[in-house]
This record gives structure tokens, sequence and C-alpha cells, in this order.
């Protein structure tokens, strides 16, 4: 409910769909604690629009976690699973990949939320991490799904199981589902680009990574995501480095730290700063293969 002065407060009908559409959008555009602020206030009796709310609230929390580090999932995850029975299928599953996101997250961040974590050093927090991604790949209820499922398991045999040669197998079905016309995925198409034209980028075919990051970069703008957006451009960045044009490649980074200040998007502001100081974003730990 939005009020404006001279204005009385006016209650506004919406569906539980709406809300949870609006959330997301507001999301993307980095505006996490406006969408947390909506979904809260959405009243519904009807406890299964109650679970779905909570479960937006869920995906909306970990982005929020992811790039401002707020530490908000875990909480919004109790609330959703405590809802799970009035869920749909294809929500449970939509509940269980926020869950291996989360987990994904806490193995790759370590509790400052800027350096990377323990990257394998829990195998059995690894192991099964990568059986649960693998569970959702079998599972995935449609094409979409299935890619995200496929992403993830790609990031997670990339950045925490050190198999870098089997990852890109991943990225590509990923990529298959989010081209896949009125069934796919811009935001899912780019995601997997990105991760592909990193791998490029570490072969040395700068050409291709170019291709695929100005790519990704376009599909994120288009879908209204604007911490997307600053990561990709930090990306390139990095391919102004690799020229020789550093100037350019610290304008460029320097940008994308005040535009992340700016959201409260305190990890791509950190990147960013780091970038300008010398770091590479596209780097694997040093203990990556440990």
């Amino acid at each position: 409910m939005t009020t404006f002065p001279g204005m009385t407060k006016t209650t506004v009908a919406l569906s539980a769909d709406d809300v949870v559409a609006a959330a997301r959008e507001l999301a993307r555009a980095g505006r996490w604690r406006t969408a947390a602020d909506l979904l809260d206030a959405a009243v519904a009796d009807d406890p299964r629009a109650r679970a779905r709310l909570a479960l937006a609230a869920a995906e909306v929390a970990l982005e929020s976690d992811w790039f401002c580090r707020t530490g908000l999932a875990d909480g919004r995850l109790g609330v959703a699973d405590e809802l799970r029975a009035h869920l749909a299928p294809d929500e449970v599953w939509d509940l269980e990949f926020v869950r291996v996101r989360h987990d994904y997250g806490s193995l790759v961040f370590s509790g400052d939320g800027f350096s990377p974590g323990p990257w394998g050093k829990d195998p059995a927090a690894v192991d099964a991490l990568r059986c649960r991604a693998e569970k959702l790949c079998a599972d995935a209820p449609g094409g979409t799904r299935h890619g995200w499922a496929r992403f993830y398991l790609g990031v997670i045999l990339d950045n925490v199981c050190a198999e870098r040669d089997t990852a890109p197998t991943h990225y590509e079905a990923a990529l298959a589902a989010g081209e896949g016309g009125d069934d796919g995925d811009p935001l899912l198409a780019r995601e997997a680009l990105r991760h592909l034209g990193t791998h490029d980028h570490d072969e040395g075919d700068r050409d291709l990574a170019a291709k695929r990051w100005t790519r990704a970069t376009s599909l994120g703008a288009g879908a209204g995501n604007v911490p997307g957006t600053l990561t990709q451009q930090l990306l390139l960045a990095v391919l102004a480095r690799d020229v020789g044009d550093e100037a350019s490649a610290v304008l460029l980074a320097g940008e994308v730290a005040r535009w992340a200040t700016a959201l409260g998007a305190a990890a791509i502001e950190a990147q960013a700063r780091a970038f300008v100081a010398g770091d590479d974003p596209t780097a694997a730990p040093a203990d990556a293969d440990a």
C-alpha cells in the first residue's frame, strides 16, 4: 500500500501471483528491501497463497544475502519450510532449489562475506550438496527448471569440487534451456554465458569470452537485472585490462563500485574496488585445486 501527501490510505487487492511477480521484478532491479516489504505487507487468508509468498520472500532474501551480505535467507527459508505442505510439487522443487543455492553460497563465501570460503575442505558437505544438485536435475519439472539445476550443478563442480573440466557441459545444457524460445529464460542464458565466457578467458580465448560476456551483459540488462549487469560490466573491465587499457578498466570498475554502493550491494562494491586495486575477479582461489 502506497500513500502520498493529502491522500487517504487505500487498500488494493492483488493476487499472490501479482505480488510475487512484482517482488521478483524489484529484486532483479536491486531493490531487495522493497521487494521484501511488499511481500511482508501482502495479506493472504489462503495458506497456499501464504506459502507462495513465503517462498518468494526466501528467494528475495537469498539474493539480498548474496549481493548485500544481509544474512536473511535462513529465517525466510524456515518460514517457507513451515508452509511446505501447501506448496504445489513444482514449488516444493523451487524451495529445494533455493536451499541448494543458499548452501552453495555458504561453501563459497567465508564469514566476512567477501573472501572465498572452504572450497571443498568439508568433503561431507560438498558431497551432500553435489548429490542434492544432481537430484534437482533428475526431478526438475520442465526444461527451464532443469536448465537452472544443470547450471548450479556446474558451478558446484566448478567452484566447490574443483572439477573445472566437467562444468562447461552443464553450462551448455543450461544455455540451451535458457535459449529455448517461448519456454526459455534470458537470465538463465545470461548466467550460462557468463560462466562459459570465464572458461574461454581462462583458456586464453579472449575473443570468444568477449562475445559471450557482452551478450550476457545485454541479456541481463534486457531482463532488468541491475546487479547482474554490474557484475558483467566488471568482466568487461577485465577484458580492457587484458589488452593493456588500464585506464578504461579502472574507470569502468569505478563506475561499477559507485552503482553498487548506491544499491547497497556491498559484495559487488568490494569486488569492484578490489579489481581497481589489482585483483582478478575471474581467478580461482589459491586452494581451489587442493
